[in-house]
């Protein structure tokens, strides 16, 4: 029987996407699913030079420092480390590598959420595809040619299509979940989508 087909919008500087993974990989471990991990444009206005996050929030009423903690807390629990960012950064360049590197994406996740890199800077993209066993004339080459923006331009129609607007967003068996719920929740979801458990597979 063929898999069921789950498909994870997400984008690399959405810290709910980054908390989802590891529950997402339990997912996989369980239940006989094919994930397709789906890039959305969560803030595509950022310049490449970066966001200081407190400007990204102006107008709203955010304390960041206590937003942080909480994230750290939850990240930790799931294994994850999480570190004190100061700046957001514009992500395309980084989906398009991930697209045409897709065991590139938890690197891509961590240099952002443990390392607070500027995944926006061709440079350091090609560096981290390099310390994952990527040649770095292959990854400058997809950065430099835009090799993948036409597969995530089509992630992106994707999400308008679906009517996604934020993520983590869970789509399987024609139903959509929103949010970064916990593990007990995205098990009832795949389970009402179809999903048949790995220990009940023949």
């Amino acid at each position: 029987m063929t898999p069921m087909k789950l498909e994870v919008f997400t984008d690399l500087v959405c810290p709910w996407c980054y908390l989802s993974t590891p529950r997402v990989d339990r997912l996989e471990r369980h239940f006989e699913i094919d994930v397709e991990w789906v890039f959305f444009p969560l803030h595509p206005e950022t310049p490449p030079e970066g966001l200081a996050l407190k400007d990204l929030f102006a107008g709203r009423t955010v304390d960041l420092e206590a937003a942080h903690a909480r994230l750290k807390a939850m990240m930790e629990s799931e294994g994850l480390q999480f570190n004190e960012r100061r700046y957001t950064y514009n992500s395309r360049l980084a989906q398009e590598l991930a697209k045409a590197f897709p065991q590139l994406r938890g690197r891509l996740y961590r240099a952002y959420f443990e390392e607070a890199k500027n995944i926006a800077n061709p440079d350091i993209l090609v560096a981290i595809a390099e310390s994952e066993g990527v040649s770095a004339e292959a990854a400058r080459r997809v950065l430099t040619e835009r090799l993948s923006r036409e597969a995530v331009d089509d992630d992106w129609r994707r999400a308008r299509r679906y009517g996604v607007t934020g993520v983590p967003s869970f789509v399987a068996g024609g139903q959509m979940l929103v949010g970064a719920h916990p593990y007990e929740t995205l098990e009832r979801f795949v389970r009402a989508a179809g999903a048949r458990s790995r220990s009940t597979l023949s």
